[in-house]
């Protein structure tokens, strides 16, 4: 049996297709097991385990034209897949599933491909903007992603669901190579991550506030390391201005240096992630650091870090979560969701899980079954 499994979407959304690839595998033992991913994310699973094959597409590149993705599709059918599930409800992503040739496809799907699939099912982890005369109300998904695609491996026929998490491999010599870094980089120092971009600006919490985790984390003897991809160098370099220990030897950027297998070989050897709710937060998870993370105008319930010892904390704004890449309100108001989020409220969990763990999170047991976080809503009197 051949089965190929489809999602060209980012970062974050490839890396909660993982469980997925596990269930397949220890309910298809033997099958010939595919991904179709885009390129620029190959390392993120080209070593997982559980596949026989990745298929990577050059979505910005040369697989970026009409002559080009059709001879795609054409070497796509050669592989004579026997199942292809869809993962990733866009035009390329269902017109690649429609016209793969399977014998069976099922999954999400716009409309006009839907009609090749055998089994279309929705996507209850997506917020739906729907209008009202001129009005458009929004509802943030229901279910975790990971669940929603749980649900499609079961339209598939797959009875039992095997669920091991999020899971990244990288290769030994990745390992070694960002080791040494770390090593010369800070010692032996128990050492926090900090990624504070993400792809929406609602999504972001303010640089002033993570410069004073910073700081405090300095203080107590910790280092701190600024990740993040190329995209991030300008907010993390006005980040670090704003902090008061920005010359201490306990504080080093790494911002845009490493590649996507890099940065989970660096954040092996961390203790704990500070982060905003984006690719790199799962890839943490992937790789079973104790996470910290805020979310503003993000919908809890589909994206939440798939790990029972990461902590959440979630906005006390009413508004929350309005799925808007940028936030409509003015003044003061503007960015209330992240703004409302305290330092010292978010201090006091990284503290606790310091306390709790402590320790690099290679040498931290993983603990199977145990996917959901602890939510921390600050519109809870307690706060």
């Amino acid at each position: 049996m051949k089965i190929l499994v489809i999602n060209l979407m980012h970062l974050g959304d490839l890396m909660l297709v993982t469980p997925v690839l596990s269930a397949l595998r220890k309910n298809f033992p033997t099958a010939h097991l595919a991904l179709l991913a885009d390129k620029k994310l190959g390392d993120l699973v080209s070593l997982n385990k559980n596949l026989n094959e990745c298929i990577l597409i050059d979505k910005k590149g040369v697989d970026d034209h009409l002559p080009s993705f059709i001879k795609f599709i054409f070497k796509l059918r050669k592989k004579n897949f026997d199942l292809v599930i869809n993962l990733h409800r866009n035009e390329r992503a269902s017109a690649l599933a429609a016209f793969s040739g399977a014998k069976k496809i099922v999954g999400y799907s716009k409309p006009g491909f839907a009609l090749l699939f055998d089994k279309v099912l929705p996507n209850p982890s997506i917020a739906r903007h729907v209008k009202r005369g001129l009005k458009t109300q929004y509802f943030p998904g229901t279910q975790h992603q990971v669940h929603s695609h749980f649900d499609v491996l079961k339209a598939c026929g797959v009875e039992k669901i095997f669920d091991n998490g999020l899971e990244m491999w990288i290769s030994d010599e990745t390992a070694r190579a960002t080791e040494k870094i770390f090593t010369e980089s800070f010692g032996d120092k128990k050492v926090v991550a900090f990624n504070i971009g993400a792809s929406w600006p609602t999504k972001r919490w303010p640089e002033s506030n993570f410069a004073e985790c910073a700081d405090l984390l300095i203080e107590r003897g910790y280092g701190v390391a600024f990740l993040g991809g190329t995209m991030d160098i300008e907010i993390v370099a006005s980040c670090v201005e704003k902090m008061t220990h920005k010359d201490s030897d306990a504080l080093k950027i790494f911002t845009g240096e490493f590649s996507l297998a890099e940065l989970a070989g660096f954040l092996d050897n961390c203790v704990l992630f500070l982060t905003t709710d984006s690719g790199p937060m799962h890839v943490g998870v992937a790789r079973n650091i104790p996470i910290v993370t805020m979310f503003g105008a993000s919908p809890v319930p589909g994206f939440y870090p798939y790990d029972a010892k990461d902590i959440l904390i979630k906005s006390p704004e009413a508004c929350h979560p309005c799925g808007q890449h940028i936030c409509p309100r003015s003044g003061d108001d503007n960015l209330a969701c992240m703004k409302k989020i305290p330092v010292a409220v978010v201090m006091k969990f990284v503290f606790e899980l310091l306390k709790n763990y402590g320790a690099p999170a290679k040498k931290i047991p993983r603990v199977h079954g145990e996917y959901q976080c602890r939510v921390v809503d600050l519109s809870d009197k307690i706060f």
